[in-house]
């Protein structure tokens, strides 16, 4: 029957099959199908595939068809055929719902139809709405580097005249002279590069963070983070955000550093070394800044992260959780802070304290080797032990104090705008 021209899919669609004992499955409304509910290839070899070659041209539309199907409540089955287009992803499909008599009902085919279409558009949305929360995500911890940074640029300017110049003036004599010299604009000076190179640098080092830690978590099954996990993610995020950000902390370095005004701002230090030392010289200090980093956002984000969960799994914390789900949109961005405003502050500067301490030696060393010029280079270990040889231990903590100054408002301002950002654009956790 089926290898009559001209056959008729509706018929092999309503009839009723000529064979009761044939390995084809009758089911109401006359579909044949095998017992194991799939396709007789008979069946499919009469739905058409048609290809169009537009003349004058090679290229062509090639279809592809699928057959699906589906039950119903009181009995039938749905059908559906699909033609896809290989070349254009163009899909056309047809289907009807089949009754006992073989009747079309296009009330289900319409739902039906409506389900694929909910599915695919709440899939497109899904997507939209995970890179605008990336977005968003990023744009908080990039805010809250620029306000802190701004706000410690003084204390940075100090730091890095100990470090990069060999200070030996007390920190009051080395105010003087930078406010004698230069003015109150002195102690911003190199912040619009410092905020270039931190922006994205504290944006890749929060999402980064707030990501290895979530995906911890799904692995291990646990319900929350583990104190490894938390150490574990915040020295994979510090990893990340130093091999994006390197090169331009080695240009503000460079800059700050004695004949750096004669350079001609970022582009012009930028173009100096490219030209005088190679690509590669934005990447000096590579190896300490790893090295230095990965214990550093392991201490930063561990012990902040340590001291919120305790917080909030004390009975006070509880009662603070409780009260904001029963106010919900209530309360504004500032009462919506799991900490509140004080230990956000509190909690952020013992976070940023721990981790300097822990790991200003390697600041020390990289700042040094970012310093060197090709003809003298020292490798990360020697180094270290020049250092050391020429001013003793304590020059490896040479600046701890205004480093320190510098750290914990910083460390502080910068967790408390992350939060505040994230609450205020609305940043949904992964």
């Amino acid at each position: 029957m089926h290898h009559r021209a001209g056959f008729n899919l509706s018929r092999l669609i309503q009839s009723p099959p000529s064979d009761p004992d044939s390995s084809l499955l009758f089911l109401g409304g006359g579909l044949f199908l095998h017992p194991d509910q799939t396709v007789s290839p008979t069946f499919l070899s009469l739905l058409p595939s048609k290809s169009k070659t537009r003349s004058g041209s090679g290229s062509g539309r090639c279809f592809s068809k699928t057959v699906r199907f589906g039950g119903r409540r009181g009995g039938g089955a749905f059908l559906c055929v699909s033609l896809s287009d290989g070349n254009e992803g163009y899909v056309r499909e047809s289907g009807e719902v089949l009754g006992q008599n073989g009747n079309k009902n296009s009330t289900a085919e319409e739902q039906a139809a409506e389900v694929v279409f909910e599915k695919e558009r709440s899939e497109i949305v899904e997507k939209g709405s995970g890179a605008m929360n990336t977005t968003k995500h990023l744009w908080s911890g990039a805010f809250a580097a620029m306000v802190s940074r701004t706000f410690v640029a003084p204390l940075e300017r100090l730091k890095l005249e100990y470090i990069v110049r060999g200070e030996q003036k007390n920190l009051f004599e080395l105010i003087k002279t930078i406010a004698d010299s230069q003015g109150l604009q002195g102690f911003w000076k190199g912040n619009f590069v410092n905020i270039l190179r931190t922006a994205p640098f504290k944006a890749i080092n929060f999402y980064a963070y707030d990501t290895y830690r979530n995906h911890l978590v799904k692995l291990s099954g646990n319900e929350e983070s583990t104190n490894f996990e938390r150490f574990l993610a915040g020295a994979a995020a510090g990893i990340t955000a130093t091999l994006l950000c390197l090169p331009m902390d080695t240009i503000r370095t460079k800059m700050v550093a004695p004949g750096g005004e004669a350079l001609g701002g970022v582009i012009g230090a930028f173009r100096h070394m490219i030209q005088t030392e190679g690509f590669f010289s934005l990447y000096k200090g590579l190896l300490p800044s790893i090295v230095s980093m990965a214990p550093s956002g392991a201490v930063f984000y561990g012990v902040y992260d340590i001291l919120k969960s305790a917080y909030l799994h004390s009975p006070e914390g509880r009662e603070r959780l409780r009260h904001m789900k029963q106010e919900g949109d209530k309360l504004n961005a500032l009462e919506q802070m799991e900490l509140g405003t004080v230990r956000t502050l509190l909690y952020g500067a013992i976070a940023g304290c721990c981790s300097e301490a822990a790991t200003y030696p390697f600041e020390v060393v990289r700042r040094h080797l970012q310093m060197q010029v090709p003809a003298t280079r020292l490798s990360a270990v020697a180094t270290c032990a020049k250092i050391v040889e020429q001013g003793g231990v304590p020059a490896l903590y040479a600046g701890l104090i205004p480093s320190l100054l510098q750290v914990l408002p910083s460390a502080a301002i910068s967790y408390f705008v992350y939060e505040f950002m994230k609450i205020l654009l609305k940043v949904e956790s992964s």
